[in-house]
Parts: structure tokens; C-alpha cells; sequence
């Protein structure tokens, strides 16, 4: 079994992942779009650059109905992982209050099996109500509830040999035994996505689970106070060694940082004037100059790699994950940019 994450992971040593929410839209300089298969296949082989050059994973986020155009992540993943062989793979996010528990579970010990350990998912509650009406939740108010109780039960089902449970949002069960068994501890397979509240926070305190923050255009050191809650919460209960947390970040670069700002501006202005439709402000400046002082990094390999250490340093993070392929940025110019975040943070040898 490989090692965990959490064992080479420490406040003082990040680990590094590449984040795709598979955003399909138009190159915003040309007007050209990519098709759908295109576009997902792209991101198969961005992941296969990504292990290359050293990163130590690559996350898919899961979105329905609109413009990103990855529902099912963990089939992508599975694809990636046949295409792969040592970096670890992830879902930022997995709804799990759409989702069957039980069946998921299965889903989740099978894509451990398969790729040797190497699978983790982020789950969370989810922010759209048409979702979550459309795979059956009544009320948006039950969606908590219910991740909640879904999130206690695929632990238990990963940890334990047998299980005999009942709760309010599904049938009940009697001696169940998870089949496959997975490779991994739950721990080591599972994060808890949330920051807009303390309630997923401390809900991933209690259960001694890790804490992904959102990929929004909110500034890092708006989340300051939410992660101290969850890291003392976490340790009031015992479970300090588990602690981990982990960040999303927009990033570019080139090899100066005149030409990092100059050539992003039209990609990350169109994602976030597409972001922003669907999830609205949140009461800071979104324009380009303040983006780049906030929630994104564009610059040369070593300006990069200064302003990433400064975020690591300001949550005290685990882990930050690098969205690099948004707003319709054409493969080469994504593939060129990952190489020198690569090279930046000295993921690879340049001698």
C-alpha cells in the first residue's frame, strides 16, 4: 500500500496538486470552442503532464447543468488513473447529498483497488438548489442533513467490517459489508469541502477528516478564522494529528511577469465574468488588478513560488491546489504554464 499524503504532508512542507473544473468556453482572443470530447480529453492529458512534471495529484470538480461539463468525476478519474501511475487523483468536489451512500462507497473501494491507492475525494454539501432538486432532495433546507448523516455512513461502510445502521434519509441496513475492501484508511481517501460557514468546518473537526477550502474569488486571508476554528475544534476532540487543510488557487506563468499578466487577462476575465454569473460576489473587487492581489497569481516561476509560499504561510497550509486550465486557455498555453508552476516550485530538474 503506498504511503499516506497526511504522512509526508506538514505544516512546513505543502504538497501540490493541480485543480480542473472543466469549464467549457470559447477561447475569448479567437472565438474558437473546443468540442465537449475535446475539451475533456484535454483534460486527460493535462493530468498525464501534470504526474510528469512532479505534481503530487490532479483533482476534477463535479458541477451539473450548466457550462462545466464534468458531472461524474470519478468516471474521469478512472480514465486518468489507467493513463497514470504514481500521481494521486481526486474529486474537488463530489456532491454527496445527490448521491446513494452505499453505492458510492462501492464506487469509492473499486476506483481504490483500481488505482493502487491512489484515489481521494473531497465531499460537500453542495450550493445550488436546482442540483439538488433535480436528484431529489425536496427542500434545500434538507440538503445539510442529509450530506451530513450520507458522510457518517460512507465512513463507516470503508471502515468497518459489517454494518447495521438506520437514519431519516434512506433505507436502512443489516450487516452490510463493503465489497471490494479499499486499500486506504478513510482518512487518507477522504476531505470535507467547505469555508463559507463553520458548519462543514466543523463537521470535518469532529470526524477528524481533512478541510478543502472553496475555489472562489474570495481572498486567502478571508479564511483565516475559519480554519483556526477547525484546526482547534479538531484538536479539542482529539484529533490534531489528522488536521490538514487545503486551498485552490488561480494561477499562470510565464517566464517574465510582464508577459504571466498580459496574456491571462483576457482568459481570467472571461471565466470570472462566467464564474461570477453563477455564483455571484462576495463583497470584494473582482477586477483583474484585484484578483491578481487576492485569489490569483500570475508571474515568472520565481514570483510565483514566492506568492504561493506567502498563501501556504498565511493558512498554514497542507495543500494547495492550482487551477490552470480555465476561462478557454488553448492546451499548449495551459501545458507551457503547468511546466514553469512546475519548474517554479521546483518540482522538476531544469539542469
Amino acid at each position: 500500500m503506498p504511503s499516506s499524503p497526511s504522512a509526508k504532508s506538514s505544516l512546513f512542507m505543502p504538497v501540490y496538486d493541480v485543480l480542473s473544473l472543466v469549464d467549457h468556453l470559447p477561447d475569448p482572443l479567437t472565438g474558437i470552442q473546443t468540442t465537449q470530447a475535446e475539451r475533456i480529453n484535454a483534460v486527460v492529458e493535462h493530468a498525464a503532464q501534470c504526474e510528469a512534471a512532479g505534481f503530487a495529484g490532479y483533482n476534477v470538480g463535479e458541477h451539473h447543468f450548466d457550462r462545466y461539463i464534468m458531472p461524474a468525476p470519478e468516471l474521469l478519474l478512472s480514465f486518468i488513473a489507467a493513463r497514470t501511475s504514481t500521481i494521486r487523483l481526486g474529486t474537488s468536489v463530489s456532491l454527496l447529498a445527490n448521491l446513494d451512500p452505499v453505492r458510492f462507497a462501492e464506487q469509492l473501494a473499486v476506483l481504490d483497488v483500481l488505482t493502487n491507492g491512489r484515489i481521494e475525494v473531497t465531499f460537500a454539501r453542495g450550493a445550488s438548489e436546482t442540483t439538488a432538486k433535480a436528484f431529489g432532495t425536496e427542500t434545500f433546507e434538507q440538503l445539510r442533513p442529509k450530506f451530513a448523516e450520507s458522510l457518517r455512513l460512507v465512513l463507516r461502510l470503508l471502515a468497518e467490517d459489517r454494518v447495521t445502521w438506520s437514519g431519516e434519509h434512506r433505507t436502512p441496513l443489516v450487516d452490510v459489508r463493503l465489497e471490494p475492501r479499499p486499500l486506504q484508511a478513510p482518512g487518507d481517501l477522504i476531505w470535507v469541502g467547505g469555508g463559507l460557514s463553520t458548519i462543514s468546518a466543523d463537521l470535518a473537526a469532529d470526524l477528524g477528516l481533512r478541510f478543502m477550502l472553496p475555489s472562489l474569488f474570495r481572498w486567502p486571508g478571508d479564511y483565516r478564522e475559519i480554519v483556526d476554528r477547525y484546526r482547534g475544534r479538531a484538536a479539542a476532540a482529539g484529533h490534531a494529528a489528522q488536521v490538514e487543510v487545503g486551498f485552490p488557487t488561480y494561477v499562470h506563468v510565464a517566464r517574465t511577469s510582464q508577459e504571466a499578466k498580459r496574456r491571462w487577462r483576457p482568459f481570467l476575465e472571461h471565466y470570472r465574468d462566467f464564474a461570477m454569473r453563477l455564483r455571484g460576489s462576495f463583497g470584494r473587487p473582482v477586477d483583474y488588478d484585484s484578483l491578481l492581489a487576492g485569489p490569483a497569481i500570475a508571474g515568472s516561476p520565481g514570483e510565483v513560488a514566492e506568492r504561493i509560499a506567502e498563501i501556504d504561510s498565511m493558512l498554514d497550509l497542507n495543500r494547495q491546489l492550482f487551477l490552470v486550465d480555465v476561462g478557454g486557455m488553448p492546451s499548449a498555453l495551459v501545458a507551457e504554464s503547468t511546466a514553469l508552476l512546475a519548474e517554479g516550485l521546483g518540482l522538476t530538474d531544469t539542469a
